[in-house]
């Protein structure tokens, strides 16, 4: 490879990696956006410790977790040990499809938080903070590059008579959250008021501004997510994997806004937001190998999923804020059994493969995650208590509020005393007739 290809390739690992990052900005504008005013300031400040919190771990010991060595190839766990070394040549040594040691890391570590931050919507306005950050460094630092080693780090779903296929982690990374979250919401409880009677109640967030600039960001994220992805700057599989992911995006809007007309019979923007991120989602495990209809089939699925799945869940009487599980799980399951179904691995072989690798990774996250739940449950406690939910937990957490309220006690402005000023009567206008 010559030092300019290297060069290239690494720069745009490094894009895809700011790309990346900016996605953790897009799940906090998104999540507080669709959250109540109250909890505005504790969703920030999970969102704003996941990626530190993660990043440290994953450096500790979850790289080493995912990424092992050949010595482990097949198999279900690895481990190399604490820390991150430097392979042979060191750190400006090509490394995988030729960018540096210190750029995969990077990439993968940004891609490692992700997978707390799906959980974070889920469990909003009612997670005691301390608990969810605990939980964070375990699903991170455990559960998700333990996965993550069963395919991206030649474990046993990847050494299948045809091997499990998960393109950018619509089961490894997105499902993986999804999980965590169904997990969380199963131990944790509805929100007080959400089911009262039998009925579902509506409790809408208090800034569909914020929402829709999340989704956005979150599009433009997906960009570094999927286009990184292939490990490369090759002109052609990066320009291909941008322009799938892009029509699976739009076909996500398109089937969330039929299918929310159909059965609400109205134009609901949090849909068609949640349908944009289900198409994403949905794209992410085969992106490199679909084709122009084979995305926008897939997207539009996914957009047609995501609002049943909201209704479905509610139904069940699972408090998801945000629409997590239905973006993440339910569309991640799709998008991962879409790769069987069509584009250039479409067969029965690839289907069961998918089959198996959905399973496996099932068992193993929800199992994982509903423990470490209950064990901080029945130890820390992971609800606030009942005045805390009401009044808020940005006060109780956080002892400040995200929009000060100035008449509010303790935020009395003093105002200097002004003279009176008079104002001059005008008079009385004649009434106006046509």
């Amino acid at each position: 490879m010559s030092k300019e290809l290297f060069v290239i390739n690494n720069v745009w690992m490094m894009v895809s990696i700011f790309l990346v990052f900016i996605m953790h900005l897009g799940f906090a504008t998104l999540e507080s956006g669709l959250a109540r005013s109250k909890n505005t300031v504790n969703i920030l400040f999970k969102n704003s410790m996941i990626p530190p919190l993660g990043l440290l771990a994953y450096a500790l010991w979850g790289f080493s977790l995912m990424y092992p060595g050949a010595d482990f190839a097949g198999s279900f766990f690895g481990f190399a040990g604490f820390g991150i070394t430097l392979p042979e040549g060191g750190e400006t040594s090509a490394y995988n499809a030729g960018y540096t040691f210190w750029t995969d890391f990077l990439f993968q570590g940004m891609f490692a938080a992700t997978a707390a931050t799906i959980v974070s919507g889920a469990v909003a306005e009612r997670i005691k903070f301390s608990s969810f950050m605990v939980f964070s460094i375990l699903f991170v630092g455990l559960c998700y590059p333990i996965v993550g080693m069963w395919k991206w780090g030649g474990g046993f779903l990847n050494t299948l008579a045809t091997p499990f296929y998960d393109f950018a982690g619509s089961t490894i990374v997105h499902s993986v959250g999804g999980w965590g979250a169904l997990a969380g919401i199963l131990l944790l409880g509805p929100r007080i008021g959400k089911y009262v009677e039998g009925k579902v109640k509506p409790i809408p967030g208090h800034s569909i501004p914020l929402a829709t600039i999340g989704v956005f960001i979150l599009w433009l994220g997906w960009f570094g997510f999927n286009g990184g992805s292939v490990l490369s700057a090759e002109p052609g599989a990066v320009s291909r994997v941008l322009v799938m992911t892009s029509l699976a995006a739009a076909a996500g809007a398109v089937g969330a806004c039929l299918v929310s007309n159909v059965l609400f019979k109205s134009n609901d923007l949090t849909m068609v937001l949640n349908g944009i991120l289900a198409g994403l989602v949905g794209i992410t495990a085969g992106a490199d190998q679909m084709g122009v209809v084979d995305s926008v089939v897939i997207g539009g699925v996914a957009g047609g999923l995501v609002v049943l799945g909201v209704v479905f869940f509610d139904k069940l009487k699972l408090d998801d804020p945000v629409g997590a599980l239905s973006v993440h799980l339910v569309c991640g399951l799709w998008g991962t059994l879409a790769v069987g179904l069509f584009g250039k691995l479409a067969g029965t072989q690839q289907l069961i493969s998918q089959l198996i690798g959905i399973g496996a990774v099932a068992v193993f996250s929800f199992g994982f995650a509903f423990v470490v739940w209950y064990v901080l449950k029945v130890t820390m406690g992971i609800r606030v208590t009942e005045r805390e939910e009401i009044e808020g937990l940005d006060i109780h957490e956080h002892k400040m509020h995200a929009y000060p309220d100035i008449n509010a006690p303790g935020y009395e402005i003093s105002m200097p005393e002004k003279e009176e000023v008079l104002v001059p009567q005008l008079p009385a206008r004649a009434a106006v007739t046509a």
